[in-house]
């Protein structure tokens, strides 16, 4: 099978020439941060962050940043548990990976605070090469839930989220800002879910995806698993087309 920093090299998206897969450890491939905000309560978050192997060496590169949220499952004080699924486990054995990818750990016994992680992205952006018309949003099961309500009620700072496995809240979709409507109707969505998931309903999935049809969203699709239960994320981070997709989009 083909990686994914080799398929996306032969796209063109990766932007450096041979690459080979390089195991790595996580202390190697991340660096280990703190953040604290006060900005509607006092939220204090510790994430992993990942610079691509080329990251800097170009001073006038400017590169896509992806905000990765994980599951009810990596919730605590031990860091490196937000590597055992999805894209920092990806990026943990591939340093072309061709991302700066944020990682936040929610505390244990807490959910994913939307404000908190748009304050954490400003501060990513203010000190990094970001590039801010190609700023992602994915999550699984609980960080699937933290992506439709973050990536719904700040719609202007994505160029494209990708919800698995979780759901969301239809008002956020219903009762949007007009300062906000025209940017939730060109979000790119695609969203993921098992058929036979046990956990989350994917009725969960197709509820928000419905909701987003009627508000006149313009790209938005639903892929089910017609054999999966709750572990669809696997099936969907292994496939390049998902992160191909992804940098296809920018916001203007």
């Amino acid at each position: 099978m083909k990686t994914l920093a080799r398929v996306l090299a032969v796209s063109g998206l990766l932007g450096v020439g041979a690459v080979s897969l390089m195991s790595q450890t996580p202390s190697s491939a991340f660096q280990t941060k703190s953040f604290r905000t006060t900005l509607t309560q006092p939220v204090h978050l510790r994430y992993l962050l990942f610079l691509p192997k080329e990251y800097g060496k170009d001073p006038a590169r400017k590169w896509p940043l992806m905000l990765f949220l994980h599951g009810a499952g990596e919730r605590g004080d031990d860091l490196w548990k937000v590597t055992v699924h999805g894209p920092p486990k990806l990026a943990r054995n591939d340093r072309n990976f061709p991302f700066i990818l944020v990682c936040p750990q929610c505390p244990t016994g807490d959910h994913w605070h939307a404000d908190a992680l748009a304050a954490l992205l400003d501060r990513v952006i203010e000190t990094h090469a970001v590039d801010t018309h190609r700023v992602y949003l994915t999550g699984l099961s609980m960080g699937g839930y933290g992506t439709w309500h973050l990536g719904l009620t700040h719609p202007d700072r994505f160029a494209a989220i990708v919800p698995i496995c979780g759901g969301g809240n239809t008002e956020d979709v219903l009762l949007a800002s007009p300062r906000h409507a025209e940017a939730l109707r060109s979000l790119p969505v695609w969203a993921f879910h098992g058929a036979k998931d046990q956990v989350v309903n994917p009725e969960e999935s197709k509820r928000m995806v419905k909701a987003l049809k009627r508000f006149g969203c313009r790209e938005v699709k639903l892929t089910i698993y017609p054999e999966a239960n709750h572990n669809s994320w696997d099936a969907t981070y292994n496939n390049p087309e998902v992160f191909r997709w992804m940098l296809d989009h920018s916001r203007p």
